[in-house]
């Protein structure tokens, strides 16, 4: 018995080591100069599958035919391909959580009351492997462009680096940014590889074709491959047979296959088996993956990222955005008010939040700041980032952090997180990785709000070219042509419910976040020159803008960083994560350029994220990289010159022209009197002028100190001014003096004749 008992490890050990041989045997594969051939393992338990051939190397291009993989299908029509356990395209999810978007483009939530319903044992697992895991990161550039791999590539700009979901492609299509990774060859060797750089649990694969203006290429079909080291590959089974997952029916719809069962490993690949009739193989894609725990492994501990802040870390639709600036308002009840500006085309209102000491009053002397988010509904980081901001703004105040408390008692803030709700509610309903690129972007009517606002520039521009300003043209508060007042003018009830709040409130800065890329744009937006798409067009306050620009790219954790990826196709860097909006793409009737030309108020572009629609699992990373530039550029409105512009007795001058000498950009009065005028530091000479007074003029100082250097004026109304208020409070008319010597010349002129 004791023998026996010894012979039995011994015995387990001696066939361990035949199967390690064995195994490694059978993952060793040659080097081939053309392909890298992935050997098909089966799932079955490594005893029941027949003895590997003795290997014999061969020659590049001589090798067995046993070994070669089939010969390429004709596109579309090859064998059906089997079809996975799910293709989702728009189709119903069930979330995981209470409230809890999964984030599956295309996936249609039920109420969490309605799942709680269900039948537990049997979601369990369905759930566990598959909706809890967020993508990796290829859309959000966390994969970075080392960890992507392909068999061949046609050319540097079709890389693997490109093949990430949702990636653009420039105009031209150029040999550096293209929009996906195309393969050297079209057979079913091809490949594309993510290295997850440690054990995962893969769950799914999303799919896209190529982004281009000029051609149609996408992936049919596909098998999934995973491995551990790169060398020793296992397919996805449906099954006893490979399993072949269904791909692309059109280049930008995402399309999500979910593994069968989930598949540990720390390398998966896509391994393309039919695509597009006269095309080529080229696709985008996102892993849904969860990383396993690796304590051991600093690489990964000194890279994750993660937030102290107690806040509500989740996608919010229109019923959960407006209970949450609720809880926010019975929190902070004497420092916040809950407001709406008007209505979206679907009869939602469009809310927003004001925070300061004073809710819905304007003080003498305390300026206007506003946020924006939203303009394209499927931007939905910025929206996101807002809430979160108010909570923190709330929260902060209450701890008494002395910065909030400043900030909040020194400043009227507006929030406005969704000004288009009704796009927003079409990219919710598709989730964070099935709504594509532009699901969502603009109204219910189809109107992009962002670039729906009137064409001032134009005006202002001929006008200065028939030097008629400021004659007749005035460089600011440039009036809306009477053509898009008109009810039949193509404007958004968003676009015009946002003009009448701005007309109504003396805002100083605004910025509206928007995503997509990750930098700050400053007006002008527009090209001055007539025929040209790109061209550097600075306004007079130029050298302001672009320290606004700076003042939130160089507090975020990754505008300014110069080792950063581009997002698409542009390298912000050289310009320290900022740009002249014109010398990017010029667009006509741009908020930016209205509001600086209608309004007082400063605005720029905010692009907070290369994803417009991370996974909610990102939102503590993406609020960490944003909130300290969120708060910086808020205290900007404190910089410059501020003061109120009185008469004699006391009284504020409303709509007071104030001028800076060599800046062609005026602000006006508030109906106080009171005005801000954000300027760098320097000397400068200011005059303040209103009809019916003499003009004053002054030297202010701005220092590099925070906040604004007080500079009041007191004008005194002019001879014309005072006789006309003596002749009407007695009733009568100042008489004018060249008409009555027009007059006395034509009695004359009648008593000769």
């Amino acid at each position: 018995m004791a023998r026996q008992g010894a012979a039995a490890p011994a015995l387990a050990l001696a066939l361990l080591a035949v199967a390690l041989t064995r195994a490694g045997t059978q993952a060793w594969v040659p080097e081939d100069a053309d392909y890298d051939v992935q050997e098909t393992w089966s799932r079955e338990p490594y005893y029941a599958r027949p003895e590997p051939e003795p290997f014999s190397p061969q020659p590049s291009g001589t090798r067995e035919e046993a070994r070669e993989p089939p010969a390429p299908r004709p596109p579309k029509k090859a064998t059906k391909p089997k079809k996975g356990p799910k293709k989702e395209k728009l189709a119903p999810e069930t979330p995981l959580t209470p409230g809890k978007n999964s984030n599956r483009k295309g996936a249609r939530t039920k109420s969490f009351e309605k799942a709680a319903g269900e039948d537990q044992s049997t979601r369990a697992a369905h759930e566990d492997g598959r909706q809890s895991c967020p993508p990796l990161g290829l859309e959000t550039l966390k994969v970075t462009d080392f960890q992507l791999h392909a068999s061949t590539t046609k050319r540097y700009g079709l890389g693997a680096h490109r093949g990430r979901l949702n990636i653009q492609a420039g105009i031209n299509e150029n040999d550096f940014y293209d929009g996906a990774w195309c393969a050297g060859r079209n057979d079913l060797r091809q490949w594309i590889e993510v290295d997850a750089r440690r054990l995962t649990k893969f769950t799914g694969v999303i799919t896209q074709g190529r982004n281009s203006l000029w051609l149609s290429d996408w992936v049919t079909s596909y098998k999934v491959m995973v491995s551990n080291d790169s060398h020793t590959w296992v397919t996805v089974k449906n099954g006893s047979g490979d399993m072949i997952f269904e791909g692309n029916s059109e280049k930008e719809i995402p399309v999500l296959n979910e593994l069968p069962v989930p598949m540990v490993a720390r390398y998966i690949r896509v391994n393309p088996q039919s695509w597009l009739d006269n095309g080529s193989i080229c696709m985008r894609m996102e892993i849904l993956g969860c990383p396993l725990p690796d304590p051991n492994n600093y690489y990964h501990r000194r890279n994750e990222m993660t937030t102290t802040d107690d806040l509500d870390f989740k996608h919010h639709n229109y019923k959960e955005m407006r209970q949450l600036m609720k809880v926010v308002n019975e929190m902070c009840p004497n420092i916040t008010r809950i407001y709406n500006i008007g209505k979206s085309h679907q009869g939602l209102k469009l809310y927003a939040v004001e925070i300061s000491d004073n809710p819905g009053e304007h003080e003498v002397g305390e300026p206007e700041f506003h946020y924006i988010a939203g303009a394209h509904g499927n931007e939905v980081l910025g929206r996101e980032l807002l809430l979160l901001l108010m909570q923190f703004l709330c929260q902060e105040y209450l701890a008494r952090n002395e910065r909030i408390v400043h900030l909040v008692d020194e400043t009227r803030i507006h929030i406005l997180p969704s000004l288009n709700p009704d796009g927003y509610e079409k990219a919710y309903e598709a989730g964070s990785e099935l709504g594509g690129w532009s699901l969502g972007r603009w109204t219910h009517e189809g109107i992009d709000i962002n670039n729906n606002f009137p064409d001032l520039n134009t005006l202002l521009w001929e006008a200065e070219d028939r030097q008629n300003v400021p004659r007749r043209v005035p460089n600011h508060y440039i009036a809306i042509p009477e053509w898009f007042l008109s009810e039949n003018a193509t404007v958004a009830a968003e676009t015009r419910a946002v003009i009448a709040w701005m007309e109504k409130i003396p805002f100083v800065l605004g910025g509206n976040l928007q995503g997509g890329e990750l930098v700050v744009a400053y007006p002008y937006d527009m090209v001055r020159s007539l025929w040209k798409t790109q061209e550097h067009t600075p306004t007079p306050d130029d050298h302001v803008f672009r320290w606004l620009a700076y003042s939130y790219a160089s507090t975020h954790r990754l505008m300014t960083d110069a080792r950063r990826r581009v997002c698409h196709t542009e390298d912000f860097q050289k310009e320290d994560g900022t740009v002249n909006g014109a010398s990017w793409h010029t667009v006509a009737g741009s908020l930016n350029d209205f509001s600086y030309l209608h309004t007082n108020c400063f605005e720029l572009s905010i692009y907070v994220g290369c994803d417009k629609y991370p996974h909610e699992s990102e939102l503590p990373e993406e609020w960490e990289n944003n909130r300290e530039s969120l708060i910086v550029f808020m205290e900007q409105v404190h910089r410059g010159i501020k003061g109120t512009v009185r008469d004699p007795h006391g009284k504020g001058i409303p709509n007071a022209v104030i001028s800076v000498e060599g800046v062609n950009h005026d602000i006006r009065t508030a109906s106080d009197g009171d005005y801000w005028r954000l300027l760098n530091p320097g000397e400068y000479t200011v005059t303040a002028r209103a009809e019916g007074f003499t003009a004053s003029t002054k030297n202010c100082m701005v220092g590099y100190d925070m906040g604004a250097t007080q500079c009041d004026f007191m004008l005194s109304k002019t001879n014309l001014a005072r006789i006309r208020e003596i002749m009407k409070k007695f009733g009568k008319q100042p008489v004018s003096l060249p008409a009555r010597r027009l007059k006395l010349r034509g009695r004359k002129r009648r008593q000769r004749g």
